[in-house]
């Protein structure tokens, strides 16, 4: 196999590197906080007016989003590497997906909604290529996931907040001082503060859930490596205490799709434990009664009624395929879906603004091609990290059963090593991040994850981090 060639940038020095993941972690934790709505309901966000709303009360104007993520681009210049590992087709992947849905813009039947898409998109690209040529090059675990793990832990704060009388205390604010500084205000948000169902810092409810499904299989394998700062019994009240308080939000958002996901990701970790058959097919027979009992029991009375929910996805699902049939070449333009949809629905379908499944708004969006770039960029991308982490497990357990007394020694004390710079297992934290990034994909087939920034965002920076990760451990 042909050797890797040398970075040149690696050697720039522990501190600076850290400086560049905790700036990205941060940012990424800030986004997570600030900017959870889609770019398409610009409009309908004011500018902080006092303090309160700064720093807790309502979401920053995405443009300040673009500043503070122009600033760290510009951060990551200075540890980006040249070295391209990964096919270079995967690695493009992207950036040909945003020229196309560029070309797609041009065609627009609104380009008030496809301007503002177009921005997010080309934000998604650079989130990418910073996890892949800045952040995974000079990748310091224990620098970036506090800034994640500090807005993860504000946002799991913030629903316990709503839900113990908080969202009454929202309704309260918002019609008291808001209201009347704003000249429209969009239908889906009076509903959602009508419901009793949390959102914490995101849009709705079910984008929360895809906060958990991304960050929280990563945040709580992050904590649980922290041997070198804390006991093996505050690692395990830290753990369940956050998991704990997650799943609490989780079951208090109401995401159906949510809870499904999350029980599979559970089982999906259960899986990777050393348990011996017995005790990992009870382990695994009492989540699944546990969690599917949970389902059933809370939403019991949604199907009762109908499932009017999932009724209506069904519309736009349709409506989506018959506007990428109507326009298979370049769709109706970036973030269109509401106008392509008003146009065609049935008089008494529920309005939406997107699709609910992001896969099919590509399709009716930006046509066949920017279905198949994106659909295929995240497969790809999803398969081929797998792949990596499998075979690095494979690598080292052949090299712990060959190895020699003395060498065991030896390995041992690298990995004491290893766990004192806080990095920890480096595979486990690549698969819990690949399990959140599989959570979000999967939710985006009935969700819209791919036009909030607080999840696309980290989303594409962790895709570009598995990516590098993955062809680094399959050069060594």
């Amino acid at each position: 196999m042909k050797p890797r060639p040398a970075a040149p940038d690696i050697g720039r020095g522990a501190a600076q590197s850290q400086w560049f993941s905790a700036l990205f972690g941060a940012f990424l934790g800030v986004t997570l906080l600030k900017f959870g709505n889609p770019p398409i309901m610009e409009r309908w966000v004011t500018p902080p007016a006092n303090a309160y709303e700064f720093v807790l009360g309502t979401p920053w104007p995405i443009s300040w989003a673009y500043i503070l993520l122009a600033f760290v681009s510009l951060a990551g210049l200075a540890f980006a590497s040249r070295n391209v590992d990964a096919p270079l087709w995967l690695v493009v992947l992207p950036l040909i997906w945003v020229v196309w849905e560029c070309i797609s813009a041009m065609w627009t039947v609104n380009s008030g909604l496809s301007r503002p898409t177009i921005v997010h998109f080309v934000a998604c690209a650079a989130c990418f290529y910073l996890g892949y040529f800045a952040l995974g090059p000079t990748w310091r675990p224990a620098a970036f996931w506090p800034g994640l793990i500090v807005g993860l832990l504000i946002v799991i704060a913030v629903g316990w907040e709503q839900h113990f009388g908080g969202l009454e205390q929202t309704r309260q604010y918002f019609y008291l001082y808001l209201y009347p500084r704003m000249k429209e205000v969009p239908a889906e948000y009076i509903k959602k503060l009508s419901s009793t169902r949390i959102f914490s810092t995101l849009f709705y409810p079910n984008a929360l859930a895809g906060a958990f499904l991304l960050l929280l299989p990563a945040a709580l394998e992050f904590i649980w490596q922290a041997r070198h700062r804390f006991t093996t019994g505050a690692r395990t009240f830290l753990v369940l205490s956050i998991a704990s308080a997650s799943l609490a939000c989780l079951f208090w958002s109401g995401s159906k799709g949510g809870w499904l996901l999350m029980l599979m990701l559970g089982l999906l970790r259960l899986f990777r434990f050393q348990f011996s058959p017995t005790i990992k097919h009870a382990v695994l027979g009492s989540v699944l009664t546990l969690g599917l009992g949970a389902f059933f029991w809370k939403y019991s009375g949604f199907f009762q009624k109908g499932a009017t929910s999932v009724s209506a996805r069904f519309d736009y699902w349709e409506a989506a395929l018959k506007t990428t049939l109507a326009h298979p070449l370049v769709g109706t333009g970036p973030g269109t879906f509401s106008a392509a949809y008003a146009q065609i629905k049935r008089p008494e379908s529920e309005m939406a603004r997107l699709a609910h499944n992001d896969y099919l708004q590509q399709a009716s969006d930006s046509g066949l091609p920017g279905f198949v770039l994106f659909t295929g960029f995240v497969v790809a991308t999803l398969i081929l990290s797998t792949r990596s982490f499998r075979a690095k497990a494979h690598r080292l357990a052949d090299q712990a059963s060959s190895a020699t007394s003395a060498s065991k020694v030896k390995a041992l004390k690298s990995r004491s090593e290893l766990a004192a710079a806080g990095n920890g297992d480096a595979s486990a934290l690549s698969f819990a991040m690949w399990m959140g990034v599989l959570g979000w994909s999967l939710q985006s087939f009935l969700e819209f994850g791919l036009y909030i920034p607080a999840l696309a965002w980290p989303a594409f920076a962790f895709f570009g981090l598995l990516l590098r990760e993955s062809y680094a451990s399959q050069m060594e």
